[in-house]
């Protein structure tokens, strides 16, 4: 397939393809029609051989070359299948796309430290799972290591202690760097409650921003109501890129939550 592609890539070889698609011509027919010298559309002709895109038969005394269908349906149904898994992830560009327009967005008002001091968001999600299951994917460090990092991402390092003064750990990274957040737990009420911070910190270990999340679960018919509150503050200038991605970062991962309570009941 690479050599299908590789052939016809170059414009001159896609137009003696074009020519042959009417009906067999010979070379210096194409020649003619290309504007090519003989030998450059030999060679050409050759690499297309090469590649099962065209054949060559004797007509009396001349030579005609003629294209091969099959090579081309082998390439429609692998570009076909390729616009089919761009089109299934188009969300995924979309997410990207938002997420740089977040960043020039936020760019343009951090022009100081604690730019962004006091800012909240507030996320909700009904999951069908009781809350005492819910609770365990928060505070298990082997189950919140299935959902606590947005796709692409790979948890190396995560602890929520569901004590007052726990500690409050996130660790992940992708294949550029880490990415490190600590803290502590302020409140615990097993099942329903949770509040703690967590900062994110920079490259060099210091603190690009600080988190304040406020976590309720509530049992209702249909499973877990969750309502998790974040407030920000200690906001530097260079913690635009992370600012600016919270809102799709944790929309992401409790995605990621739902997913794997979902399994959990599928498997129970």
């Amino acid at each position: 397939m690479e050599q299908i592609a590789s052939a016809l890539g170059d414009g001159a070889r896609w137009r003696i393809v074009e020519l042959l698609a009417e009906r067999p011509r010979s070379v210096g027919e194409l020649a003619e029609l290309t504007g090519l010298r003989q030998p450059q559309t030999t060679k050409h002709l050759q690499t297309l051989a090469r590649a099962g895109l065209v054949t060559v038969f004797p007509l009396g005394q001349r030579r005609v070359y003629a294209v091969e269908a099959a090579p081309l349906h082998d390439l429609e149904h692998r570009v076909r299948g390729l616009i089919e898994l761009i089109e299934a992830h188009a969300d995924e560009r979309d997410v990207v796309a938002r997420y740089r327009a977040a960043i020039e967005t936020e760019s343009a008002l951090a022009d100081q430290d604690r730019w962004a001091d006091g800012r909240t968001f507030t996320f909700e999600r009904v999951l069908g799972t009781p809350p005492e299951v819910l609770w365990r994917y928060w505070v298990d460090p082997d189950l919140l290591a299935t959902w606590w990092a947005p796709p692409s991402m790979t948890v190396t390092d995560c602890v929520l202690e569901p004590t007052p003064g726990g500690r409050a750990v996130l660790e992940f990274r992708d294949a550029e760097r880490r990415y490190r957040s600590e803290g502590r737990v302020n409140a615990a009420q097993e099942p329903e409650h949770l509040e703690f911070d967590l900062s994110v910190l920079d490259p060099a270990g210091a603190v690009a921003f600080t988190g304040r999340y406020d976590l309720t679960l509530t049992s209702v018919p249909e499973g877990t109501r969750l309502h998790l509150d974040l407030s920000i503050t200690e906001t530097t200038v260079e913690a635009v890129p992370a600012i600016a991605g919270i809102e799709t970062g944790w929309g992401q991962v409790l995605d990621n939550l739902a997913d794997a309570v979902g399994t959990e009941k599928e498997t129970s």
